[in-house]
């Protein structure tokens, strides 16, 4: 393991970034982090690339950023490296940046004041920007919950459970909650940040804060894309969250139930598509109208579909996916 450390006092602020093979994007993040030139924040690239082309990018960064590059090709996933990355975390806050996303000006003097206020919160959420490969804005990413107020855990998870609606650069979570949920559970290689996300929520208390402060990037090589080939893999991935969760909401459990699985038959069909395959489309849609009204409000609530869906049709349509 290798590493560059340019600052002696304790972070507040912890940034992992994890890697494989970043370097047409990781240049891209790092500016972003280095334009807010935030005293106090630390940030892990955890890089397993068999070449040394995006650790040497990253190392360009030492003198800028308080900035550890650490090597390890041993760690195959994003899910291994982001628990070794808390695991090595000098911060009491976490926050995680894939190399392809980025910060937007005031995200560093925003999450200061969001943990300055409540300190004790488990998990500080936010509504993201989504942008392009060339980074234009293509719509907004929010979470349906009450903002800028302390949410309870059932709040929020009787409404993620429906779908995963908070994009990954956003979230900021305290490094001994993670650890108490036991991290992300690593043979999941789809939906692993929605679980730890409900883990963290369980635990609350959540915040939903609404100031955009940071881009989650959509392009042809995101794992959505890449990943989603098998359909019935890709539902197992969802299916395994929902019974995993579910049983937590209990009285509440039946009323979200329906509207979850209809997401899973949705996200399915959307992702066959993606890749070729329109046979489930049909499947997906019956699954929706079944809910019948209350229910059909509310998969349209929390699953944020429009939002996650329209910014993909632009990309799409300006050829920039």
């Amino acid at each position: 393991m290798s590493g560059i450390r340019n600052s002696s006092s304790a972070p507040w602020l912890t940034v992992i970034m994890p890697s494989y093979c970043g370097e047409q994007w990781i240049g891209t993040a790092l500016d972003s982090l280095a334009a807010e030139a935030a005293e106090g924040v630390e940030v892990l690239v955890i890089d397993g690339s068999p070449t040394s082309a995006t650790r040497d990018i990253a190392r360009s960064y030492s003198d800028r950023l308080n900035l550890r590059v650490v090597e390890r090709r041993d760690l195959l996933m994003w899910q291994d490296k982001t628990n070794f990355g808390v695991g090595i975390a000098g911060s009491s806050h976490i926050c995680w940046l894939h190399v392809d996303d980025i910060w937007l000006p005031g995200r560093a003097a925003s999450v200061r004041a969001w943990i300055d206020a409540a300190p004790e919160i488990a998990l500080h959420l936010a509504p993201t920007a989504i942008i392009d490969r060339a980074g234009r804005t293509l719509g907004v990413w929010r979470c349906p919950l009450p903002g800028n107020r302390e949410l309870r855990p059932v709040t929020v998870v009787e409404r993620l459970l429906v779908q995963n609606f908070i994009a990954a650069p956003a979230p900021v979570f305290r490094k001994d909650a993670w650890l108490a949920c036991g991290g992300v559970d690593e043979k999941l290689w789809y939906t692993a940040d929605w679980d730890i996300w409900l883990k963290l929520a369980a635990i609350g208390p959540v915040i939903y804060h609404d100031r955009i402060t940071t881009g989650f990037r959509i392009h042809g090589g995101s794992l959505t894309v890449t990943g989603s080939r098998d359909a019935a893999d890709f539902a197992q991935q969802m299916q395994i969250v929902l019974d995993r969760h579910l049983p937590l909401l209990a009285s509440h459990a039946p009323r979200v139930a329906g509207a979850a699985r209809a997401s899973i038959a949705v996200n399915t069909a959307l992702a066959a598509a993606a890749a070729g395959d329109r046979s489930f489309l049909l499947r997906a849609a019956f699954a929706v109208l079944r809910l019948g009204p209350a229910g059909i409000h509310r998969y349209l609530r929390d699953s944020r579909i429009i939002d996650r869906m329209l910014p993909r049709v632009r990309a799409k349509l300006g050829g920039a996916f």
